[in-house]
């Protein structure tokens, strides 16, 4: 049987940058996933806010145009335009981000296994036997430490007795190509209780691709029949479609209940939507998990050079949601708006000068997770003394 230092379950963005942080440090790591290629199945628009890409390298390939104009329109289309004067979104090209990702964790000498079911777990003194299944077979591996890294409706959460998501939205949308580009790349978001219930509707055409989807809770509507009505509500007013040709459908579960308490023990830890690591109120999600995996990454690290699995524990949940209590109000009156004139009173205030800059502070402000080094200090430094010794 195989023993690694880490079993990371999950090769999407987050299991990803985890993986690449640790095998970096020479951490031998197991990353597997269920999907045979990474550029499958991708489950989000992944737009990248400008914070992210002043403190993460993504290959600059892998991103379309800046983004620099938002549109807000209410249910009956009145529209608020907001402008940045700085390049603040850019449309990650996921599939292919996901692959150059790969190709730094194997640089790195991480095993990879795609085509991989996780089956299950158990305990074996102070490490954990991982069992796995490929069709036709199954395998153990023996881990110090399991990262789940496997979505909003975690398995590996479970298996480890840590905190789940209990509240999530859906999402459903259609990416197109040969769209004639508008007159600079923009974010549409339509504000509708009817076609989007406690979120919204979206169109980004940032002059290369365009994605077109709806969102909201599972109970109140069907993602893709709406997604048919909102396009057929918009017609051809926003983009021409007439020529376009439709490359690839997403859908999936996002969490917005916040980051979960409980996202490790002495066994493992959870991290990007598995960990409910998404902001409650836009539902962005590719700050804060590269982030947090990149604080679970040195956590991990400091355990495994300590030998002491308790410092595990040290990742908490915790931390975190203290800087989110605000989002997670907003996030209840979202889910509450489901009449249609309240959304347009909302809407109507917004345009309101100090409504108006709390809107573009929701679109372009720059919060997030904090920097990983001051956490291990506020939380512990001997963690911190151990991991960067």
């Amino acid at each position: 049987m195989k023993i690694f230092d880490v079993v990371i379950v999950g090769a999407g963005l987050a299991g990803l940058q985890c993986a690449k942080t640790l095998s970096a440090a020479g951490a031998k790591v197991l990353l597997v996933d269920r999907k045979t290629a990474l550029d499958e199945g991708v489950h989000t628009t992944g737009i990248f806010v400008r914070k992210t890409l002043e403190d993460f390298a993504i290959p600059a390939d892998c991103l379309g145009k800046a983004v620099r104009h938002v549109s807000l329109y209410s249910p009956a289309r009145k529209v608020l335009n907001l402008q940045s004067s700085h390049d603040e979104f850019r449309v990650g090209k996921m599939g292919k981000l996901y692959q150059r990702f790969l190709e730094d964790c194997l640089e790195h000498g991480i095993e990879y296994r795609g085509g991989t079911r996780y089956a299950g777990i158990k305990r074996s003194g102070t490490e954990t036997i991982v069992k796995f299944e490929n069709p036709g077979k199954s395998w153990t591996v023996k881990t110090r430490v399991i990262i789940g890294a496997d979505g909003a409706n975690s398995k590996i959460a479970r298996d480890l007795g840590l905190d789940e998501n209990k509240e999530w939205i859906v999402g459903f949308e259609e990416v197109y190509r040969g769209v004639p580009p508008g007159d600079e790349p923009r974010l549409h978001c339509f504000l509708d209780a009817k076609l989007a219930p406690g979120y919204l509707a979206w169109v980004t055409n940032d002059g290369e691709d365009v994605h077109i989807g709806v969102g909201g809770y599972a109970a109140k509507f069907n993602p893709r029949e709406a997604l048919l009505k909102f396009k057929e509500k918009i017609g051809n007013s926003i983009v021409d479609l007439t020529k376009a040709e439709l490359v690839e459908t997403r859908g999936g579960r996002i969490p917005v209940g916040g980051i979960l308490s409980r996202i490790a023990n002495e066994r493992g830890l959870l991290i990007g939507d598995a960990a409910g690591a998404v902001s409650p109120l836009t539902a962005g999600g590719l700050d804060p998990c590269l982030r947090l995996s990149t604080i679970a990454a040195n956590v991990v690290l400091a355990s495994l050079k300590a030998g002491e699995p308790e410092i595990l524990q040290s990742y908490s949940g915790d931390l975190f949601r203290a800087r989110f209590v605000s989002r997670i109000w907003m996030r209840r009156v979202l889910a509450a708006m489901n009449n249609q004139t309240l959304l347009e009173l909302g809407c109507m205030a917004m345009r309101l000068p100090i409504l108006r800059s709390f809107a573009a502070h929701v679109f372009f402000g720059r919060g997030s997770f904090p920097d990983d080094v001051k956490l291990l200090e506020i939380e512990s430094r001997k963690t911190l003394k151990i991991a960067y010794k």
